[in-house]
């Protein structure tokens, strides 16, 4: 794609990254300079390699490129399943009258961003000319207690299966998660504005 871009003359390319490209043990809220080159797993390594592709083509091919890190996102839209996120396979237990399982104490915390927010986000970083080169935090900077999460979907869905705890998973070794936003703000004046109860509520109802 990046090839392409620069032969087709595109006007920005825009590279959807990740906050799994951050330390494990960086200090919170994760600002952009917090990246790590010491990964588990393959997720993480492709995250990276897409960004040092894209430093690559703009030093070298004058390609103007903007990468946002996503944290968490959610919502309407996205299916549940093995190898997917958290909040819609804990929405389809619910709903199913099953106990929602978490990995871990539930005392991990995630920075859950509803898509809405990351649509809006994108689009700004697509247009401003400002954003240019930069990488930048797309969150809601907000952390919430995995626990949290369970209890809300169980609440918002009318499940009384509870939670069932399980042994946490040897990959995962971040255990808080939370984003700096202020370089989004500061670029291009992003203002995520859907809140976790609101993101929920949504989801849920498309589901049903």
């Amino acid at each position: 794609m990046l090839v392409r871009s620069v032969t087709a003359g595109v006007e920005r390319f825009v590279f959807a990254s990740s906050s799994s490209i951050y330390s494990a043990d960086a200090p919170l809220p994760l600002s952009e300079e917090a990246w790590s080159t010491h990964y588990e797993t393959p997720y993480q390594v492709t995250k990276v390699l897409g960004e040092l592709y894209c430093n690559y083509f703009q030093l070298h091919h004058n390609l103007d490129v903007v990468k946002p890190r996503f944290f968490n996102s959610y919502g309407p839209g996205e299916v549940p399943g093995r190898y997917r996120n958290v909040i819609p396979n804990f929405v389809q237990r619910a709903m199913s009258g099953l106990p929602l399982t978490i990995t871990g104490t539930g005392d991990e915390t995630r920075d859950f961003t509803y898509v809405g927010d990351i649509v809006d986000g994108l689009l700004r970083l697509g247009s401003c000319p400002a954003a240019g080169g930069h990488d930048v935090n797309l969150g809601s900077g907000t952390e919430t207690r995995i626990a949290d999460l369970a209890e809300a979907v169980n609440r918002l869905t009318g499940n009384v299966a509870g939670i069932q705890h399980l042994q946490r998973r040897g990959w995962d070794t971040k255990s808080r998660r939370r984003a700096d936003i202020s370089k989004a703000r500061a670029l291009v004046s992003y203002d995520p504005a859907t809140s976790l109860e609101e993101g929920l509520r949504a989801t849920v109802a498309w589901f049903r």
